[in-house]
């Protein structure tokens, strides 16, 4: 065996067992991917509108300051209740939740030329609290509806799905706003909550299954303890917040689009990601023989940072293109090793309130970052943001080898149940 890879194994199609045995997982499947288009084209129409009514760097930049208090708070708290009640009730009540806040969104862009930003920056606020409370709960039904044996093939089937909806919504968001303006996308988004909701519904209950339960402060109290015994998954939060934070370039997609006088690439932007995550994600086969997989979250978050400084020194809007495909390739494979660590060696009865944590460390950073590169752009200009951003996140991350050997020496043939779930 070559150090740090498992012998090579012989690898089939996508395994679509899930989603052709299990009605529930295809409920689930369907009712992600419907919301996930809506929720990327709302997710595109909100910062263009900023931009387009305050012409500000920093106004959009805001956008994301706002959205960090609801996730520290309510990820968290999702993360308790997800361990204490039954998890479709909480999956239904924020998708309701959520309707409401595009309802909002949608009176506001109505008014036209009257249109304000603070309508914007609330819903900001409630969407993220709503999707904080959601997706612990939400993640830890997978395990419960899923049979252990096609837990790896829905993991693919999810990673899919995703990469999918942050493709093709963008681009959906960005051919409604020139269409229809910002008010198409936003009712696009209702229409898609209304039937993700409805899917959702149809879904049999998943009650809690512990019956003792600690005062919550103390239930989050033990998740963090054992963080603090786990400085190899201490280093994937550290490392995914250091990359985003120092890197995320979404708040400069509208300016970007207008330096190269090519407002239809906006859109297109945030679509590039999502293809380099789609083809990282389709052509994954090799990550199964990698042992240490605290290595590859840390060069795979070396190459993000390289990718968003490169796209601050090319020339063409294409070139652009292709450095945001390499970057969410990057990006990929840094989540895929990342959720290996989280899923094949966190005990089963800390899942939700591990989820909680876990949200926090891939939520704060983009949105911290969305100030960092908005504040650095006023004082620079776009490409100095880029560049700089990218510099800065690939020495922050390079170094992490020495300041938590744990991840770069963490093998994964030291866990027994991950071990066994690689079959060897």
């Amino acid at each position: 065996m070559r150090d740090g890879f498992l012998p090579p194994s012989q690898d089939g199609d996508v395994d679509l067992t899930p989603l052709r045995q299990n009605r529930q997982y295809r409920l689930l499947f369907g009712s992600g991917l419907v919301t996930g288009l809506g929720s990327a084209a709302t997710f595109v129409a909100m910062p263009y509108q900023v931009a387009d009514i305050t012409g500000s760097y920093v106004a959009v930049g805001v956008l994301g300051l706002l959205e960090i208090l609801p996730l520290v708070v309510f990820g968290l708290w999702g993360g308790v209740l997800a361990d204490r009640l039954d998890r479709r009730t909480m999956v239904l009540l924020t998708e309701t939740a959520f309707m409401f806040g595009v309802v909002v969104l949608l009176f506001n862009a109505w008014r036209g030329d009257g249109a304000e930003v603070w309508p914007i920056y609330v819903v900001a606020v409630l969407i993220s609290a709503i999707d904080s409370l959601q997706r612990p709960s939400l993640e830890s039904i997978v395990p419960r509806v899923v049979p252990a044996n096609q837990m790896p093939a829905a993991g693919a089937l999810n990673s899919f799905r995703g990469s999918t909806a942050r493709m093709i919504g963008p681009a959906i968001g960005g051919f409604l706003i020139a269409l229809g303006g910002v008010e198409a996308a936003y009712l696009f988004d209702l229409v898609t909550f209304v039937v993700s909701a409805s899917l959702i519904f149809r879904l049999d209950r998943v009650p809690n299954v512990r019956e003792d339960h600690g005062h919550p402060l103390e239930e989050l109290r033990q998740a963090f303890r054992y963080v603090r015994t786990r400085r190899d998954i201490l280093g994937t939060y550290i490392c995914d917040t250091l990359a985003m934070l120092f890197a995320f370039p979404f708040a400069l997609f509208p300016f970007i689009a207008e330096q190269y006088d090519a407002t239809w690439s906006l859109g297109v932007m945030y679509t590039a990601l999502s293809v380099g995550e789609l083809i990282a994600s389709t052509t994954s086969r090799w990550s199964k023989r990698v042992v240490h997989h605290g290595r590859f979250v840390l060069f795979a978050g070396m190459a993000w940072g390289l990718a968003i400084g490169a796209s601050g020194l090319v020339g063409s809007i294409w070139w652009v293109m292709g450095c945001l495909v390499f970057a969410g390739a990057a990006d990929m494979v840094s989540g895929l090793f990342r959720m290996l660590i989280w899923n094949l060696t966190i005990p089963d009865e800390l899942r939700g309130r591990m989820a909680g944590i876990e949200l926090l460390s891939y939520s704060i950073g983009p949105q911290l970052g969305q100030v960092r590169a908005s504040v650095t752009a006023r004082l620079t200009s776009v490409r100095g943001s880029l560049v700089i951003g990218g510099l800065l996140c690939t020495g922050a991350v390079g170094s992490m080898r020495g300041a938590l050997p744990e991840l770069w020496n963490y093998d994964v043939r030291a866990h027994q149940r991950a071990t066994d779930s690689l079959g060897t």
